[in-house]
């Protein structure tokens, strides 16, 4: 009897357990289903790059991620081979009597070592979509530094995803899309949020055709920090290039970022060049302007021309130009001068207190005290307003003085550089002018340094023009260097005129002295022992033909 009632609460308990294994399950699955309704906590990035970037595609759903992976560099070339040590000498020479016995595994299965110049893949996997990264220290994903896409699609969802991820990478400095088929929208998506990268500076968008031809959303406010911009391949045509000549400059407002725009291998005509150079009447920041193969004729090659000289200011710029002295407030203008009410004011209105003051003043003996004062207060009523020359030549002094004290001061360095970025540039129309036939001419633009027009259009005409550009820029800077060195570098061959013209050679020789990167041909002993010698011979050979 005992056992068939422990039996029976046995069979009891395993009920009740069965019920509440089943209640659990049930509330369970209904947390789940509630859990699925809602919907998940948007991603907060947290600046690791391949973290955010992958969770953000799986949470977008997408079919294909791809990885982010380091970019591959060329492996360094191998050293020259170095001296053998003498000891492997001495053992070299004991071993040639001995020959070596061939091993027999040796000579039935060679093994060849693995190679360390490259890597080996599956068939292709070269060609998989990746997310190439170059990184300050490989170990830590929050010090990316490069972003390279290369050869597959950037849809609106994937330049979304590099929104989020961008803005939160600090150290991000370039980013490189390179044929990865942009369109207008993702174009502009792009421009919306590069404001929020503070540290991107180096902007790469070649091979990428788009047909609205909106790249001048990149550099059209200066709150993008992008300095250096490549545009090559990008099939521009004319209106594209009238679109970015009015973000580099226009009478009201000019690009002071952007310091080297590259326009090679585009569709950009006479009119695009004349835009171009329009944009470079205001603009005073762009340092490099390459145009190479291009279709860029004579007209647009004057217009060039033209700016690097000197120009007529058209009537907008002329009422701009008044705006901008009067804002200044007429500094050339006299102050009025003193009311005469005051000067001719009889001495008994004067109060009693001014009296009493003049004669404390007088009544003070005369001596070593008042000397002193009298000096400091010359020197107080003698000072003036310091300039910002002289401000950034004292901050360098001090910044100097404190490195020397403490060592390697990094703040002090930096707020050295940063003084020279907060000066205000100099507006062109405040220049001085030249009345030419009841015209205003300004000086051209000297900042410019590089300018590439290899490969256009340009026949003798235009290089004629272009000479004489840039020897009157020659003379203007030897006068007034403090404006800038004006073009130091120009290419110019490739184009539909003869190499050895008479205006290829002359500018040529007006070019060389200033590009910094020419090295002359060094007079060593050699050489001239060398053309000594030369002469003699062809002499002998003259005789030989005569005789």
């Amino acid at each position: 009897m005992a056992k068939q009632v422990s039996f029976v609460k046995k069979v009891k308990m395993g009920k009740k357990g069965d019920k509440n294994i089943k209640d659990k399950g049930q509330n369970s699955a209904h947390h789940i289903e509630e859990d699925g309704d809602r919907t998940p906590e948007p991603h907060v990035c947290t600046g690791h790059f391949q973290t955010d970037f992958t969770e953000l595609c799986r949470r977008n759903n997408m079919a294909v991620i791809p990885p982010v992976v380091p970019r591959a560099h060329r492996p360094p070339s191998p050293g020259p081979p170095e001296a053998q040590s003498k000891n492997e000498k001495g053992k070299g020479k004991e071993d040639k009597n001995k020959q070596p016995e061939p091993d027999p595994e040796s000579v039935l299965e060679p093994v060849e070592p693995t190679p360390k110049s490259y890597t080996t893949k599956s068939k292709f996997e070269y060609f998989k979509p990746t997310v190439q990264v170059e990184q300050d220290h490989p170990d830590k994903q929050d010090t990316v530094t490069e972003v390279i896409v290369k050869g597959w699609k950037i849809d609106e969802a994937m330049m979304t995803v590099f929104k989020q991820c961008f803005v939160s990478m600090e150290k991000l400095h370039t980013i490189n899309f390179w044929n990865c088929g942009l369109t207008g929208e993702t174009l502009s998506l792009l421009a919306s949020f590069l404001p929020q990268c503070l540290n991107t500076r180096n902007l790469i968008l070649d091979g990428n055709p788009v047909k609205e031809e909106n790249f001048h959303l990149l550099i059209n406010t200066e709150e993008i920090p992008v300095q250096n911009l490549s545009l090559r391949h990008c099939s521009i045509t004319d209106l594209g290039a009238e679109n970015l000549g009015k973000a580099l400059g226009t009478t009201q407002t000019a690009n002071t970022k952007l310091l080297t725009l590259n326009l090679n291998g585009n569709r950009i005509g006479d009119t695009g060049g004349q835009a171009l150079a329009k944009g470079l009447r205001m603009n005073r920041t762009l340092l490099s302007l390459s145009l190479a193969q291009n279709s860029i004729g004579d007209v647009g090659i004057r217009s060039l021309a033209d700016v690097l000289s000197k120009f007529p200011l058209t009537h907008e710029e002329v009422v701009q130009r008044r705006k901008l002295i009067s804002e200044q407030g007429a500094p050339d203008r006299k102050s009025p001068p003193p009311s005469r009410r005051g000067d001719n004011r009889p001495g008994s209105v004067r109060s009693s207190s001014h009296l009493g003051k003049d004669a404390k003043r007088d009544k003070t003996p005369k001596g070593k005290h008042t000397k002193g004062k009298e000096e400091k207060d010359d020197k107080k009523g003698k000072k003036e307003v310091p300039k910002k020359a002289t401000l950034v030549a004292e901050a360098t002094k001090t910044a100097t003085k404190a490195k020397d004290k403490k060592g390697k001061d990094k703040k002090g360095a930096q707020q050295v550089e940063a003084e020279p970025e907060n000066m205000e540039l100099m507006n062109p129309l405040m220049e001085p002018v030249e009345n030419i036939k009841n015209e205003l001419w300004i000086p051209g633009n000297r900042t410019l340094i590089n300018l590439n027009l290899r490969g256009n259009k340009m026949t003798e005409k235009g290089l004629a023009d272009l000479l004489m550009a840039l020897q009157y820029q020659t003379t203007l800077v030897a006068f007034n260097k403090g404006a800038g060195t004006g073009l130091m570098r120009i290419a110019v061959d490739r184009n539909e005129f003869p190499v050895d013209c008479a205006a290829c050679q002359k500018l040529v020789e007006l070019m060389i002295p200033k590009d910094p990167f020419y090295v002359a041909p060094s007079s060593s002993p050699e050489n001239e022992s060398q053309a000594d010698e030369d002469p003699p011979k062809k002499d002998a050979a003259a005789d030989k033909k005569k005789k």
